[in-house]
Formats: structure tokens, C-alpha cells, sequence
């Protein structure tokens, strides 16, 4: 038995996907919903705190608005969202309501989990509604959200907030039961894989695109969801979302419906978890074979010799991805220049900083402390 499942989980956080919560259609299953409800109630009684992390808000706004034709802009997903992100969470208080249970929304962007404060800040209200026995029900904030500030999709998003809420296990719920060493879709012998230890490249290559046309998450960004939690010492499970009483079987036994993949034993201290929880997007540097080295293998910090190339507009304290000299990704870390200042010191030596620009932010283009590898 795995060592992930040897230990009871407190705290779980449940991913729910838009497929799921329409069982495949274009409107909200509200009797799957009230059944997956019944699912969290019986995870309460069981004294288990959970956090669910819903999608739906958009396919909720088009069924409420008896499905409108609209171009395909962010501001008639905006619109969308708007409309239906109330529509949704009536949805669940009055299912959970059923069972005496409240809710409280939190509705995250990007930003909120990328400024330190605001993550802090964020993580005290999450843990207090927990302590009050209130359920939080998660979603980003499409309604304002631009590619700039986005999460990205709710796979990535619900990684983030396990590692906000301390969490114990991550269950995703999608339209697939899991893993499978082929696409099951065009294979018939498919396999499913029941667990996985490390997230390698041969286990990537697995991952297909999105099943649905209503989602935004495939089992691609559900690797990566599952990785994020794996270095932050948390374990994940994605199964398929149309049985509910998935959530009671992964959760109250031992057995695991779907694929499991394995926490870490040695995961990132908490400064560590944020930083890889937070999203860089488009800003990143190339830095060469010497950087390269010093940061993976010897702990180093970045300095701004090492730089090669800058991209993305971004100011002092932000994220930036980090990439070796063909473009993998290595790395990222807050920058404690903004991308005119590193673009002005990149390739040369830190005692240049201060001729340069006329000012020095310190002798690093990215400290060592504020750098995680990937």
C-alpha cells in the first residue's frame, strides 16, 4: 500500500470539471451535483475539512441566458462568467444547504496568488472559513480575469489552492478514469495506470488534449497540476467525475479508483510552495550553460552574467521563467530587477550594475532564496 494512502487525509481539496458538472451536456446536471454534494457531506461527517474547486460559471452563464450565439471574445466570456458565477454558487449553497452545510466563494486570479501578501492574505480566509466548518468553493475570477492575470485553467488552479490550503490530497474529477498508458479513445487495449511515483518525460508524453469542448483542462494540465502538488509534498488523484461515489472510495479507503500520483518525500519548505505556485506566463530569460549549472547543480544564485536573452514586460519582484539556452524551462524565480533593467545588465558582471544604471538592486539578478527548480 502506498504511502499516500497509509495516512488519513484532514483536508482535501476536490477539483471538479466543467464535463462533470454537465455529465457531457450544455447545462448543469444538477442531480449528478446534488449527488456529488452528498459525496462532501459524507466526507463531513468522517470529520474531513474540504475545499472544492468548481468550474462551470461560464457554461452556467449560457444555459441562464437560454444559450445565446456570441462571438467567441473575452468579453462575452467575461460577460459569461459574470452571469453565471452566481448562477453556480446558488447552485451548490442550495444543494449543500440539503445537508446543513454553508459555503463561502473565494474567486482567485493569478495575481492574488503571485503577490505574496495577497496569498497570505487569501490563505487566512480560506483557513478561517474551514475553521468555522464552512466549505469554500473556489473558482478564478473569469469575470475580470485577462491572459495577463489568469491561472490558466482549473486543473492548475485547484494545484495552487491545495498548496494554499495545506491540503492533504488533491482529487480531480474529469470525464476520463484516469491515466491510461495509450489514448483510450482510439485504443481499446488502453491500460490504466493506478499510480505513479514520478511524473517523467515518458509519463507526459502520455497526456492527451482536452476530452471536452466545454472544458479547458485535458490530462495534460492535470500532469502538471499533479506535479506542482507532488514537490509540495501533496498527493493527487484524477479519476472520472460521473461516478460520484468516487469521491467517498479514493477518500474514506484504501482502494484508489482512477490513477494516483504519489507525493514527494522531500517536499519544498513553504517560501518554496509559493513560488511554485505561482504562474509566470510570457515574462522568462534564457541564461547559458554556466547559469545553468550554477542554479541546478550548485544552488547558486542567478546572476545577471548568466542572462543571455529577456522577454515579457515585467517589473522588480515579479516571476520570471527561467530557460536554458534551448528554451527548456529550468526554473523560476522573482526578479529583483524589472525587464529594462535586466535587459541593460544581462551578460555582465555584478560590480557593472551600479555604471549601468546609475542605482544597484543588489548584486543577483534572482536570489538563490527566491528561485525554485523545476
Amino acid at each position: 500500500m502506498s504511502e499516500a494512502k497509509v495516512k488519513s487525509y484532514q483536508r482535501v481539496v476536490i477539483k471538479l470539471g466543467t464535463s462533470v458538472l454537465t455529465s457531457g451536456s450544455s447545462r448543469l446536471d444538477k442531480e449528478h451535483m446534488a449527488q456529488i454534494a452528498a459525496q462532501i457531506y459524507a466526507l463531513y461527517q468522517a470529520g474531513i475539512e474540504v475545499v472544492v474547486c468548481t468550474s462551470g460559471a461560464i457554461a452556467a452563464g449560457r444555459e441562464y441566458l437560454n444559450f445565446p450565439e456570441l462571438e467567441s471574445t473575452l468579453a462575452n466570456k467575461q460577460m459569461l462568467a459574470a452571469v453565471g458565477q452566481g448562477q453556480l454558487l446558488q447552485t451548490w449553497s442550495n444543494l449543500l444547504a440539503d445537508f446543513d452545510l454553508k459555503i463561502g466563494q473565494l474567486l482567485l486570479t493569478q495575481a492574488d496568488l503571485q503577490d505574496r501578501e495577497r496569498f497570505l492574505n487569501a490563505k487566512d480566509t480560506l483557513m478561517t472559513l474551514l475553521s468555522n466548518g464552512i466549505i469554500p468553493v473556489i473558482n478564478e475570477n473569469d469575470a475580470v480575469a485577462t491572459a495577463e492575470i489568469k491561472v490558466g485553467d482549473n486543473d492548475n488552479l485547484s494545484a495552487r489552492v491545495a498548496i494554499l490550503a495545506e491540503a492533504d490530497l488533491l482529487l480531480m474529477l474529469t470525464d476520463q478514469q484516469g491515466l491510461f498508458d495509450k489514448d483510450p479513445r482510439a485504443y481499446k487495449d488502453a491500460q490504466l495506470i493506478t499510480n505513479v511515483v514520478e511524473i517523467t518525460d515518458d509519463i507526459q508524453k502520455l497526456a492527451g488534449g482536452s476530452g471536452t469542448l466545454l472544458g479547458t483542462g485535458g490530462m495534460a494540465t492535470k500532469l502538471i497540476a499533479a506535479k506542482l502538488c507532488q514537490r509540495a509534498g501533496i498527493p493527487s488523484i484524477v479519476c472520472s467525475g460521473f461516478q460520484a461515489t468516487n469521491i467517498t472510495n479514493n477518500i474514506l479507503s484504501a482502494a484508489t479508483t482512477g490513477t494516483l500520483f504519489e507525493r514527494l518525500a522531500d517536499p519544498l519548505e513553504q517560501r518554496k510552495q509559493w513560488l511554485l505556485a505561482t504562474a509566470t506566463h510570457q515574462n522568462r530569460i534564457i541564461i547559458d550553460k554556466g547559469a545553468e549549472q550554477a542554479i541546478g547543480q550548485n544552488g547558486r544564485s542567478l546572476l545577471p552574467r548568466g542572462i543571455v536573452k529577456v522577454e515579457g514586460r515585467f517589473s522588480r519582484g515579479d516571476m520570471l521563467q527561467i530557460c536554458s539556452s534551448e528554451g527548456v524551462p529550468l526554473a523560476k524565480g522573482m526578479s529583483r530587477y524589472s525587464d529594462h533593467e535586466l535587459s541593460l545588465i544581462k551578460g555582465k558582471h555584478s560590480n557593472d550594475i551600479s555604471g549601468v544604471l546609475g542605482y544597484s538592486c543588489g548584486d543577483v539578478a534572482i536570489h538563490r532564496n527566491d528561485l525554485v527548480l523545476l
